[in-house]
């Protein structure tokens, strides 16, 4: 068999392992959340925020969907046209060099071509309130965003054209396994190296709150290192809490405007939820269809790599030369935008799961379901979303959906 045919066999072997996975660990049953108990709790939630958050939502439209288009336009072009190769070759020296500084120019005139729309959302957050951040601290964040994905960028660039380079014929197999590879690794450091490159975390001061969050996390059999605070409000109003970590890394993160916004109840529900996700190892279920999904994009980009007809319009010859980082970067885009309908709708479902453990695990829909409300009015999330837009890009399920649910789960008991 030809190095093709492994590949492409390879290819349908991942894409299958990857179907399983996802039929196997993605839980398809969601809780009930009838139509007409979220149209209950709507009627129910203040009117002047609900008008508010849509006012703002629309706002947030003519950014995020022009940006998007605008992204996408930029990731072609420097991929399906000779300029990404040219701005690779403006920088001199050898191949690592074309490399690194080649392929993060690429990445940087990327993400400058968007930054205005980035720079316009801070406006609208900050008139509405959501953003606490003047432009200095706004500027260093993003900068540091920058940094992360310009180190991630580069580890991701030099692995992959380092194999191309001194493994011609057989990259895509190493590489799918260092991909793979590499998802499990972030999965593991990001809670302890990139986290705290934006926010402070401090432990949580014994008292009520914290001895009641360590014994939920007990109880729910999910060992937790520790409870954190973030400070959340030197940049953003919202609020959340998380569990971030596997294994030794597993902390429960709150934000210190939750602390101050919320009673303890709803503190309380917000982590029953995220530790639902851990007692259900959602982080391990995401990293083991993302470490598939990465492997797979590997191997498609070999087998795709060798259609002339993309390699004439990015004026390369080959994609394992470093001048092909635009096509790269086009390929990757189209790739994630293609993927995002069905991750978010595999994400709603993950996330519904974690509801329905979190009304377990309490047994207080009543403060689930205020504490929903609370979050969506102080987010200023429209609860209540049109079909499509949640359909396309909705990562969880709408405010009123589980709103519905705690309803339903408490006609249940």
């Amino acid at each position: 068999m030809t190095v093709r045919g492994w590949a492409w066999l390879t290819l349908i072997v991942l894409c299958a392992a990857l179907a399983v996975a996802v039929a196997v660990l993605v839980p398809w049953h969601r809780p009930p959340a009838p139509r007409a108990d979220q149209l209950a709790a709507l009627a129910e939630l203040p009117a002047d925020r609900v008008a508010q958050a849509r006012e703002l939502r629309g706002e947030l439209r003519w950014i995020t969907y022009p940006a998007m288009l605008i992204g996408l336009a930029a990731a072609l072009v420097l991929g399906l046209t000779p300029l990404g190769s040219w701005l690779v070759g403006l920088v001199p020296g050898p191949w690592i060099a074309k490399v690194l500084g080649g392929g993060l120019l690429v990445l940087l005139v990327a993400d400058l071509i968007t930054l205005p729309f980035a720079a316009w959302r801070h406006t609208v957050a900050v008139r509405y309130g959501l953003s606490t951040q003047g432009w200095g601290g706004w500027a260093v964040d993003l900068l540091k965003g920058y940094a992360v994905a310009a180190v991630l960028g580069a580890v991701a660039l030099l692995g992959f054209y380092t194999l191309t380079r001194f493994l011609p014929n057989w990259w895509w197999a190493v590489g799918a396994v260092g991909a793979a590879a590499l998802v499990v690794l972030l999965s593991f450091v990001f809670p302890v190296l990139v986290e705290p490159v934006f926010n402070k975390f401090t432990p949580m001061a014994d008292g009520p709150l914290r001895t009641e969050l360590m014994d939920l996390a007990r109880r729910d059999g999910v060992p937790v290192r520790d409870v954190l605070v973030a400070d959340a409000s030197r940049r953003t109003t919202a609020l959340n809490a998380y569990v971030s970590g596997i294994g030794p890394t597993r902390r429960i993160v709150v934000y210190d405007t939750l602390l101050r916004e919320a009673p303890q109840s709803e503190v309380v529900a917000v982590a029953a939820h995220e530790l639902g996700h851990a007692e259900r190892g959602d982080v391990v279920i995401g990293t083991v269809i993302g470490a598939l999904g990465a492997a797979t994009f590997v191997v498609g980009l070999y087998l795709l790599g060798a259609w002339s007809w993309l390699l004439h319009r990015a004026g390369v010859e080959s994609i394992a030369e470093p001048r092909a980082v635009g096509l790269l970067l086009a390929i990757a885009t189209v790739g994630g935008l293609l993927a995002g309908p069905a991750q978010a709708y595999v994400s709603r479902l993950i996330e519904a799961r974690a509801d329905e453990h979190a009304l377990e695990l309490t047994g207080d829909p009543a403060g689930f379901e205020q504490m929903q409300g609370r979050l969506s009015l102080v987010n200023l999330g429209d609860p209540d979303p049109p079909a499509w837009e949640q359909a396309l890009f909705g990562s969880h399920p709408t405010a009123v959906e589980r709103m519905a649910a705690a309803r339903a789960f408490a006609r249940g008991r």
